[in-house]
């Protein structure tokens, strides 16, 4: 059975273009937000839309993926895990983070 430790699975859409960066000669990074949608009815019967958005980061041959064929409202899977941090800002404040390193995306349908 593969490992499910830390494992994350998600399909949604893209909310904005990846944004690329590169360390030293072949060392690239892809950021970008993901949104995916859950449909719930409320008290009233009434179907209701929740929208949760993810921190999407990868990295290497992922990362060139994204450059290549990803954007803005572009349906995609992500499988990856879940990465949390914390540092401080410039006025001392503790910030925290999770994102999802994503070790594959599958590109799905498409832009609305």
């Amino acid at each position: 059975m593969t490992s499910l430790r830390n494992s994350v699975s998600l399909i949604g859409r893209l909310g904005n273009d990846p944004e690329i960066k590169t360390f030293g000669e072949n060392k690239t990074m892809a950021k970008f937000s993901l949104a995916t949608n859950d449909y719930y009815r409320d008290a009233e019967g009434k179907q209701v839309k929740e929208t949760q958005w993810h921190n999407i980061v990868a990295w290497g041959k992922t990362a060139e993926l994204a450059q290549k064929f990803l954007s803005k409202g572009k349906e995609t899977g992500i499988q990856g895990k879940l990465v949390s941090r914390s540092w401080e800002d410039a006025d001392g404040n503790k910030k925290f983070m999770t994102e999802v390193v994503a070790n594959e995306i599958v590109l799905l349908g498409k832009e609305n």
